[in-house]
């Protein structure tokens, strides 16, 4: 008889900083879905559900759909989104019995009331199904793990790549995994070490030391017999909690335990060791500027990241102290995006191909954090719709939107003006507007690392900026309250 294994994904980063809540409108602006039409939009993506439909299809499983409910980060969930879309998954758990259970979850939610999101979701899970069903999740690699998501989920796969270019992967791992324990009836259990720091690993970037020299361990690790998974976490640190900050997980049989502790152990202290390694170095917008009004790039951009106001942070994505310091500046052949701005948005899109228009563009969110509105005149490029269909290695395959959408020239400047908010990490949130980025001299967007992924091999350079916005990357100037103490670098820590 084939295995029932029930399967979904709430997925949300959460900036505590961040004054927006998150809502259900913003979970449907980015993808809210149910049921049977998972399966249509997600099987043949770079998505956690392509690869547990991967893992159904091989191991010959009855997949059961629920939701699948994203929104962009932000601040924290309402009430009333987390119990539309956890209340669907825990519906569904109890109307009837399963074989196992297999969730994408992100790791970093705060809902209104709840610090620990997915923990809370796991234990209503586990408590609904039993304590005999195995519950396999992955997670993203910038996951606040908690002991309680450990408790309650078997099995932890976190993604091992920043940019997040493995996540059907991860689902994968995550789902063999769980085939293992159905079949085998085992019994799998995921420990955590966490060390006193607010973030580590570098943010995650899996492109530069500490990781790449730790990936490769981790990957010897879990081919150790009894070892299912070894995940690195990075932490969000743009969670005002207290368990934020980076951990390892190990998922293990029990006859294993003794090894899943050490390698635990182990790479507890290689985050601790790496606690002050970064690889980036952050530019102020007027030395961005300046080196972009004077590259020369053999055909081929120079690509500024503004690393503070990156929407996949939970940022504002309307911060305008880089885009200032490039009209100051006087660079040409420049795009800048996105800039989230749905008042701007929506004068812009009543406005005639080639009129000319005066608009205050931006930092309407608030202005301390990355530069206030600015008072531009300009050419409207085109108006849209703002879907688009990405094609980069994150995401190809999948249809998203920004809402209406304008393209407005100031100078030698094509401003992308977007309604939704969405970090720049595929050619196509440009192309798809008529801006093609290889074509350019200069491309600056809104983003920490996801944009490596399909900006830095059409780039001559890449530099990153900090714009002074929410997600700086000074993390103890932020004003957290609820985190343990003493924590680094918050707190002088001897070990």
């Amino acid at each position: 008889m084939d295995k029932v294994v029930l399967t979904g994904a709430l997925n949300h980063e959460t900036n505590t900083f961040s004054k927006n809540p998150t809502g259900i409108a913003e979970f449907e602006a980015y993808y809210a879905i149910f049921g049977a039409q998972i399966f249509t939009k997600f099987r043949n993506v770079n998505h956690e559900q392509a690869g547990f439909i991967d893992c159904a299809g091989q191991f010959g499983w009855e997949l059961v759909p629920t939701v699948v409910a994203t929104a962009n980060p932000g601040g924290t969930v309402t009430k009333e989104a987390f119990e539309r879309y956890a209340g669907s998954i825990l519906k569904q758990a109890g109307a009837r019995r399963w074989d196992g259970i297999a969730l994408s979850l992100h790791g970093a939610m705060v809902a209104e009331g709840i610090f620990d999101a997915e923990g809370h979701l796991l234990g209503e899970l586990h408590a609904i199904v039993g304590s005999e069903v195995p519950i396999a999740i992955t997670l993203d690699l910038h996951a606040n793990v908690t002991e309680k998501m450990c408790r309650h989920a078997n099995i932890i796969v976190s993604y091992k790549t920043y940019p997040h270019v493995d996540m059907r992967d991860a689902a994968v791992h995550a789902g063999q995994a769980l085939e293992f324990a159905m079949k085998n009836k085992a019994k799998i259990k995921t420990i955590i070490r966490q060390p006193p720091q607010i973030e580590g690993l570098d943010g995650g970037r899996t492109d530069v030391e500490p990781m790449t020299d730790l990936i490769p361990r981790l990957k010897e690790m879990e081919a150790e017999d009894g070892i299912f998974a070894v995940s690195l976490n990075a932490g969000f640190a743009l969670a005002d909690v207290p368990f934020v900050g980076p951990s390892v997980t190990v998922s293990y049989a029990e006859k294993t335990e003794q090894r899943a502790i050490e390698i635990a152990n182990e790479l507890e202290e290689a985050i601790w060791q790496s606690r002050d390694q970064v690889n980036n170095d952050y530019l102020t917008p007027e030395q961005a500027a300046q080196l972009a009004k004077h590259f020369t790039g053999e055909s081929k951009p120079l690509v500024i990241a503004d690393y503070s106001d990156n929407p996949g942070a939970g940022s504002y994505g309307d911060a305008t102290n880089l885009l200032k310091a490039l009209l100051e500046a006087g660079v040409e052949e420049a795009s800048f995006g996105a800039v989230c701005d749905p008042q701007a948005a929506q004068i812009l899109s009543h406005r005639r191909f080639g009129e000319k228009i005066t608009i205050d563009l931006g930092g309407k969110n608030d202005p301390d954090l990355g530069g206030g509105p600015l008072r531009l005149t300009g050419e409207i490029l085109g108006n849209y719709g703002g879907n688009y269909v990405s094609e980069g290695p994150m995401y190809a395959g999948l249809t998203k939107s920004f809402g209406p959408t304008a393209v407005f020239r100031v100078e030698g400047v094509d401003i992308l003006v977007t309604t939704h908010n969405l970090q720049i990490l595929d050619r196509m949130q440009f192309a798809s507007f008529g801006i093609h980025p290889e074509k350019l001299k200069v491309v600056a967007l809104k983003s920490m690392q996801h944009f490596r992924a399909a900006y830095e091999p059409l780039a001559a350079k890449v530099i990153v900026c900090d714009s002074g916005a929410l997600a700086r990357p000074r993390r103890s100037t932020l004003p957290f309250k609820n985190v343990r103490r003493p924590v680094y670098p918050l707190d002088l820590i001897a070990r």
